[in-house]
């Protein structure tokens, strides 16, 4: 199984539409980053995590041919506007796509996409089936049945879901506080995928500071730094870092 890191950058992404870099290098490829979603790739499934706005080019660079079922984690423009790009799927196989979120993000995809889950004629069918996200869903992996763990953080002024696969990678693209009673999930894990924005304070997200303070506490095997901004360049960000944590960059692959 592999764990995909199909963008990396905040809501602006790296470089802004306007083509400002910030403090990133442009020389380095690893400083240009779409917005931020993810693919779980088992032998038998690909799970999206979010439909970022860059989707479309993300699908293409990594030659991404299917689409199985898609996991939201919070009801952001920078997490959902991709979601017309799931039309291809559905267009393959003439079947809907199982989408999963908690209540107020499906609320928002429904209001906000409405055609996507509706029949609206024979032109336009629903590519999508809305089904609320639970504590836990399986993935397909040859005979294996694997578990993702669903856990609800804060993030500002709205709940976000962070994914927790197989006991071993914990994914929180956006966070601005974790409840200490689900501590427990995760301790003992392989890789921690969490949010670091910059580095001064944000009220919606980790920065560098707050990261590093709940790395120490879960103690990761390793760690890596996603939602990255402008301000963060990657060669200045890593030397800043310990050898188990690392930023994370478009096209980082894990395999479990």
């Amino acid at each position: 199984m592999k764990f995909i890191i199909l963008g990396c950058g905040s809501s602006m992404g790296v470089p802004r539409p306007d083509g400002f870099f910030g403090k990133c290098d442009p020389k380095n490829k690893k400083n240009y980053r779409t917005r931020c979603s993810a693919l779980i790739q088992s032998n038998d499934e690909n799970i999206l995590i979010d439909t970022s706005p860059d989707l479309r080019q993300q699908l293409l660079n990594h030659k991404i041919k299917k689409i199985d079922k898609v996991l939201y984690s919070h009801m952001h423009a920078d997490q959902t506007h991709g979601i017309n790009d799931l039309r291809v799927f559905y267009i393959q196989k003439k079947k809907t796509i199982p989408v999963f979120a908690d209540n107020p993000t499906k609320k928002y995809l429904f209001n906000s996409f409405r055609y996507c889950f509706e029949n609206n004629n024979r032109e336009y069918p629903a590519i999508l089936k809305l089904n609320t996200i639970k504590n836990k869903l399986t993935i397909k992996d040859k005979k294996k049945k694997l578990i993702v763990k669903t856990v609800k953080v804060k993030h500002g002024k709205v709940d976000s879901i962070c994914y927790i696969i197989d006991k071993k990678i914990a994914y929180i693209s956006d966070v601005s506080d974790i409840a200490k009673k689900d501590f427990k999930f995760f301790k003992n894990l392989n890789y921690l995928i969490i949010d670091c924005l910059w580095y001064r304070y944000h009220p919606s997200h980790f920065n560098l500071e707050k990261s590093l303070e709940f790395i120490k506490k879960f103690s990761p095997k390793k760690t890596i730094l996603t939602n990255l901004h402008s301000d963060l360049d990657y060669n200045e960000l890593k030397k800043k870092l310990p050898k188990n944590i690392i930023p994370a960059h478009d096209g980082l692959t894990i395999n479990l």
